[in-house]
């Protein structure tokens, strides 16, 4: 067999495997030092996307490359020479700097907008700073133009969506660092408790730490050649250290095992890789379907994160088969090596094979109270909402979401929730008086809309009238001209006119989205079209392209994890059962996320719908998670159902052999993933503490209580398979 072979070749090659481990981590630890382009997240090209680039059409540049300075100052007059002039001096190394394009001030800004930058009464003066490049270069170069912002009489605060990605990354760093500090000592010690030998604790961990630095080399690597969100390297980190270790636990558990059973070191290894290995490979590939479903949102950054997640998961598949088996053919009797006189935690024996057993005398008692509580916990699901991630995500004390704070309180338009739209005409130019007037209507149109406070365009200055613009905006009078012209750079093209409405609704909110949708509701503008974008339109988007893609994913996730069940199991009953007991632990796992998150409870201050992104992976992820319970306990129900024949005394025997390693491995994977549930960042705390409940959910509700359940129900129809499934099994040679 192929376990076999491999555990007999690493056994020869040991010391071959292990030099090819060390280099494909000295590989790793360059490539991660050597650094990435990581990007914020999007969410394929939709509307919003379409309406930015024909805003850049208009700019020449993208408006998310520019970024909003704060200067503020205790005793100096906003409006005084000395306060100008320290921001001046503040500002001229950036003025200089290549990769800027440009800085407006109040000084060089049109009259109208240079009013709205001074702020007398807070002190406090804006400056906008527009970068070259594209996006992703802005971010790659925004540190060390912040680094030139510097001034001894003023205070300065940057925000804008760059300064926010910038920070977010940072934020992220220090939550990944802290999370894997309190998680990897935290999972030694319940290795401890498990095996009570330092040794054998040791063995998992470093598996861990392998496969997590291999996942984030590559995924650091890729990012250079495509777009991988900052997201993407903690939700590797999560799954690699958790999974991994999960794996190397079932490896080295088995092997002990087998010593225990009078295997000499050899046999003992092949033995436990014959067995553990087998159902290492079949729960890996599982779960790496699970994470595949994230290759269906292609065109947004789920896509990478599908990447990057079935990366860590092959490579914790990889080490734990190789890495790990070479380490324990090194180590023969230095397994035992630091033993702990310490008891036993775990119950007596005969426990489990009890539990089971009184679960099944009386399995309708059981099923219904347990069916009942995981529905009450799944209820909130039907209550969720979602939206996009934004600088409110940060805390209040990191710069982007002070100066956010800062530019809501002192410069309230500035700080504002804005509709962008673009209307495009067939031909240039792009004002004739027809187009002037059908402008001017829509602009007269979206100022009557509820919650829109001001709209920005060429035409919506109430001094004038329809007509009046028709003509001034054709045959400026000299009075106005300079004034026009300013007016025309900014928000008008070749073929192009850009509008904005100013809103007093918060982006999520629905009344927000209710405007975005009237104005998408009529995108005739005389002959051109209207499109709408900013962050309303966006997350809008964004919802709309989760929703698009999600059924094909569940579809695809549900239908491969049955059939590499049935080809474990040789059962079509177990398979479905396995993914309706996926789904209740997923829902429950959900329902609990909205109600905390979303909802307000368990000491969240600023309760939001949930990002986008957050349903999708944890479903993925949590649905192949769950899996590596189900495939350990039915593996070890099968091996006794094949011997005895008696359903009853193989669940016993099953849930006795494997309870207390689930138990030990949910703990790993619960306090892993709780560690990341102390991360700052919303949608990385709300995705550790979503594992780590689904985790819970699965190790005792599911596991203890309905799987016992509901295979006592089933009797002997839980083994049922069609012939003609069975024969294409067997000739796969599975047995």
């Amino acid at each position: 067999m192929l376990f076999t072979w491999l555990a007999t070749f690493i056994y020869n090659h040991r010391w071959g495997t292990l030099f090819a481990s060390l280099a494909f981590l000295a590989a790793s630890v360059a490539t991660v030092l050597h650094g990435g382009n990581l990007t914020g997240g999007s969410f394929g090209d939709r509307e919003a996307e379409q309406t930015q680039r024909l805003v850049e059409q208009v700019l020449g540049h993208s408006t998310d490359t520019t970024f909003v300075i704060l200067f503020q100052s205790d005793g100096l007059a906003a409006d005084s020479k000395a306060f100008r002039e320290a921001m001046d001096a503040a500002l001229e190394p950036v003025r200089k700097d290549a990769n800027v394009l440009s800085v407006l001030t109040p000084e060089n800004a049109p009259r109208p907008v240079a009013r709205e930058m001074v702020n007398t009464e807070q002190k406090s003066v804006v400056a906008l700073v527009s970068l070259k490049g594209t996006f992703k270069q802005a971010i790659s170069r925004y540190p060390a133009i912040r680094e030139q912002l510097r001034s001894n009489e003023l205070t300065i605060t940057c925000t804008g969506k760059v300064p926010f990605l910038d920070n977010f990354d940072r934020v992220l760093q220090h939550d990944m660092i802290r999370a894997e500090l309190i998680s990897l000592p935290l999972a030694l010690l319940v290795l401890l408790l498990v095996f009570r030998t330092g040794m054998a604790a040791v063995l998992p961990v470093a598996v861990g730490a392998l496969a997590v630095l291999g996942g984030i080399a590559v995924v650091t690597a890729l990012s250079h050649v495509m777009d991988i969100a900052e997201y993407t390297v903690n939700v590797c980190s999560l799954i690699g250290l958790g999974v991994a270790i999960d794996y190397s636990l079932f490896i080295v558990t088995r092997y002990r095992e087998e010593l225990e059973a009078g295997h000499d070191y050899r046999e003992a290894l092949v033995h436990a890789i014959e067995k553990a290995g087998r159902v290492v490979c079949f729960s890996g590939f599982v779960l790496v379907i699970g994470v595949s479903g994230l290759l269906f949102f292609k065109g947004s950054f789920l896509f990478a994160m599908g990447v990057g997640g079935t990366v860590v998961v092959l490579l914790s598949i990889a080490f734990a088969l190789t890495f790990l088996p070479a380490l324990l053919a090194v180590l023969g009797p230095k397994i035992h090596a630091w033993p702990l006189r310490i008891a036993s935690l775990g119950p007596r024996e005969g426990f489990w094979r009890g539990a089971a057993l009184w679960v099944m005398r009386r399995p309708i008692a059981v099923l219904i109270p347990t069916l009942a509580l995981l529905g009450l916990m799944a209820s909130p699901v039907q209550r969720l909402e979602m939206t996009e991630a934004d600088v409110r995500v940060l805390r209040e004390e990191v710069e982007a979401r002070k100066g956010y704070e800062l530019l809501k309180r002192d410069f309230p338009e500035f700080g504002a929730n804005r509709v962008v739209m673009a209307v495009s005409f067939p031909s240039a130019p792009a004002l004739n008086g027809e187009r002037i007037g059908a402008l001017y209507d829509l602009s007269e149109r979206i100022k009557a809309l509820p919650h829109v406070t001001k709209v920005e365009s060429i035409v919506s200055d109430e001094r004038f009238s329809r007509e009046l613009y028709q003509s001034i905006l054709l045959s400026p009078p000299e009075m106005f001209k300079e004034q026009l012209e300013s007016a025309m750079q900014a928000s008008v093209g070749e073929r192009v006119v850009i509008l904005y409405a100013l809103l007093d609704s918060a982006p999520e909110t629905h009344e927000s989205q209710e405007v975005v949708r009237q104005l998408r509701g009529e995108p005739a503008v005389l002959d051109g079209t209207l499109s709408v974008g900013g962050q309303t339109a966006s997350g809008m988007d964004a919802t709309e392209f989760v929703r698009d893609k999600t059924p094909r994913a569940i579809g695809f996730v549900m239908g491969m994890t049955f059939l590499i069940l049935f080809l474990l199991l040789g059962s079509v009953v177990l398979p479905i059962k396995a993914i309706v007991m996926n789904l209740l632990s997923v829902a429950g796992s959900f329902g609990a996320l909205v109600w905390i998150f979303q909802e307000g409870n368990l000491g969240i201050s600023e309760p939001r719908p949930v990002e986008h992104a957050l349903p999708v992976l944890l479903f993925c992820v949590l649905f192949g998670l769950s899996m590596d319970y189900e495939v350990l306990m039915l593996s070890r129900i099968k091996e006794s159902w094949e011997k005895t024949q008696d359903n009853t005394l193989s669940v016993g025997e099953g849930l006795e052999k494997t309870a207390g390693l689930v138990t030990s491995a949910a703990a790993i994977m619960i306090v892993v993933f709780a560690a990341f549930g102390l991360a700052t960042i919303v949608l990385i705390k709300a995705v550790g503490l979503g594992m780590a409940l689904a985790v819970l959910i699965d190790a005792t509700l599911v596991r203890l209580l309905l799987v016992p359940a509901t295979m006592r129900l089933f009797g002997k129809w839980n083994w049922w398979a069609p012939a003609p499934l069975m024969r294409l099994r067997a000739a796969l040679g599975l047995h």
